[in-house]
């Protein structure tokens, strides 16, 4: 899975594009407050469908905030807009990454985590895109960099991604090796992810790709799970997966019943 790069203007000037997110849909935790997750949806789709899921969810300690990504031009899609949080090219090893597109999604998502409460526990997570975007973030908070060399405020303490695959998985090594403060927030960061064993979308062996790249790279806290059968959506199963890995992994009071 790859993506392409940002546009390039006359004589080889970098155009900078002018993003807009949409609409952001907050699910309010029912008991004490304890963490608060960004979650960020998948292609062409909204904040909304998935804020009514996690709304469903037993995890009353958890604030989910859930962002619409901007409608832009997509490569793949032969330039037709769609929501995208960033673009994505050819199905490709190879392609190159949009790292203009993946800075402006990672910097959205620590901007809706910089106002929470200094005792609230702070996540990322996402579907397929998404979770691409949520691995991309995880990256940046443990180099400590956006890809562009800004620095990377948010202290994440959970990362999941479902359906997904890791960008910039060629450059990761560069981003911590040698470096003790990144190599130590590799080592410590739990990270779940979830694949389905049928998916036609976002193949099951980019998602082995990318957990062997992070384990690989010094990322020690991972649980990886795979479902026989599943293409790319999300069921139950792997849903109560995600509910009691988040409760141990960020210490909640519990699920409610």
């Amino acid at each position: 899975m790859s993506f392409t790069g940002p546009s390039v203007g006359p004589g080889g000037r970098t155009v900078r594009r002018a993003l807009e997110f949409g609409r952001t849909y907050v699910v309010r935790p029912k008991g004490r407050h304890q963490a608060t997750i960004v979650w960020l949806h998948g292609l062409g789709d909204n904040g909304s469908s998935w804020s009514q899921l996690l709304e469903t969810l037993p995890l009353p300690n958890i604030k989910w905030i859930c962002p619409t990504a901007p409608t832009q031009p997509i490569t793949i899609f032969g330039g037709f807009p769609s929501t995208a949080w960033f673009d994505v090219g050819d199905l490709s090893e190879d392609a190159s990454d949009d790292i203009e597109g993946l800075d402006a999604a990672a910097a959205h998502v620590a901007n809706l985590l910089s106002t929470e409460p200094a005792d609230i526990k702070l996540g990322v997570g996402g579907f397929s895109m998404g979770a691409a975007t949520s691995l991309y973030s995880a990256t940046c908070f443990t180099h400590g960099k956006y890809g562009n060399g800004n620095p990377y405020p948010a202290n994440l303490s959970a990362v999941v991604g479902l359906s997904g695959w890791l960008p910039c998985s060629k450059t990761l090594k560069n981003k911590i090796e040698g470096q003790d403060e990144a190599a130590r927030r590799a080592a410590s960061l739990p990270i779940l992810l979830c694949h389905g064993k049928g998916d036609d979308v976002v193949p099951y062996k980019f998602g082995e790709k990318s957990s062997r790249a992070l384990s690989s790279n010094g990322f020690q806290d991972m649980t990886v799970k795979s479902y026989n059968g599943l293409g790319h959506y999300t069921i139950p199963e792997e849903m109560e997966e995600v509910c009691a890995w988040l409760t141990s992994k960020l210490g909640l009071e519990g699920q409610s019943t």
